[in-house]
């Protein structure tokens, strides 16, 4: 497995100009998923977590609401803010600035490590190093994505062409996630677990276009591509919307391991 390289400064903040759209269109992970990890991976209920690169929080919002403590973990200071103003007054939440490869966090201080849609920027071997640190002895980290569906429907197919003439540097960003043998061979014998889940995103025109926006490499309103863009979004939704409304399909894939 290719080692990532560190997350630099300029890929933290990748999605600060997009927060807003962030907190509110980016799908959620299927709720299953909490309670596959207490049945089937062995993470006790009351597990203490720590997530890592929590982004805006919904990770994190699904692991309190299966009634864990959470430790949110972000480096990106506009979207750990809108995790704070979204999360901090629910019971066992906190959030730290730090990264992935330098947490912050204690020596053996947390249950299990999470990391939602963020593994793929993470240096890996550094990380391997710093959740290890972190574990309590007996911890597991927990790997997941919603992997979106390129293909399969006229409204996935053309999603997909529309991202791939408007992104702005689609193809060295996007669905960047690691492939099933790769997550494997990272985990080695350690993995003790892994899974995947179909999950439905149903959105009217105003949540596709916020998805859209929430993108990294979709251009943003300043740039001469957006315009554009966004009519082609629209041509879109028309032409296979169906009770105005379309479906994005994600494959949520989970690993959890010793790391």
């Amino acid at each position: 497995m290719t080692d990532a390289k560190p997350l630099a400064l300029k890929e933290t903040e990748r999605f600060s100009r997009r927060v807003e759209d962030y907190v509110r269109y980016r799908p959620s992970y299927p709720a299953r998923l909490p309670h596959w990890l207490h049945r089937d991976a062995g993470v006790a209920p009351d597990a203490l977590i720590a997530d890592i690169g929590a982004g805006t929080g919904i990770s994190t919002e699904m692991f309190l609401s299966a009634g864990h403590e959470v430790t949110a973990v972000e480096p990106n200071a506009a979207m750990r803010e809108a995790a704070d103003a979204w999360l901090e007054a629910r019971p066992g939440y906190r959030s730290v600035a730090g990264q992935a490869e330098a947490t912050g966090l204690a020596d053996a201080s947390v249950d299990v490590v999470t990391a939602a849609q963020a593994f793929h920027w993470f240096d890996q071997q550094a990380v391997r190093r710093e959740w290890r640190r972190i574990l309590k002895p007996g911890g597991v980290a927990a790997v997941f994505w919603n992997s979106r569906r390129l293909s399969g429907t006229p409204f996935l197919d053309g999603y997909e062409a529309l991202l791939q003439r408007f992104g702005t540097d689609y193809a060295a960003v996007a669905e960047r996630y690691a492939s099933d043998e790769a997550m494997q061979a990272w985990f080695g014998q350690g993995l003790i677990a892994r899974t995947r889940f179909e999950y439905v995103q149903s959105m009217v025109f105003d949540a596709l276009a916020g998805r859209l926006r929430s993108s990294p490499y979709a251009p943003p309103p300043d740039h001469h591509d957006h315009a554009p863009m966004m009519a082609a979004l629209r041509e879109l939704f028309d032409a296979c919307a169906e009770r105005d409304r379309v479906a994005m399909v994600y494959d949520t894939r989970i690993f959890v391991g010793t790391p």
